[in-house]
């Protein structure tokens, strides 16, 4: 049996509990309810030294997402935060020019 990725929210609680203000700030209350309920698929793996960015979703890199995608670029105090969306499910969250994440120590 295949093993799920892990929650974003149990690995940077403090990440996703920004990112759920800031989208209700955006008026996305979707979003900010669905933020809670993403899996860490992978890192972006660009290797930029600015980038923290994390894929919550299969999908082929480089590749266009199709009919159904927006972004969301939303407001942090410091850096960027914008969100791949396609149909509603968050893709993407691509963290750039940030202080790194504080991952949460696993027991």
């Amino acid at each position: 049996m295949k093993q799920e990725p892990p929650l974003v929210r149990d690995l940077f609680p403090e990440l996703v509990a920004e990112l759920a203000t800031l989208l209700e700030e955006e008026g996305e209350h979707w979003l900010a309810i669905c933020v809670w309920d993403v899996r860490m698929v992978a890192e972006c793996g660009c290797g930029d030294d600015f980038c923290q960015s994390i894929r919550t979703a299969e999908h082929t890199p480089g590749q266009p997402y199709g009919p159904g995608h927006r972004c969301v670029p939303l407001l942090p105090a410091t850096g960027d935060l914008i969100l791949d969306v396609v149909n509603g499910r968050i893709m993407y969250i691509e963290i750039l020019d940030r202080p790194p994440l504080r991952q949460r120590v696993q027991p």
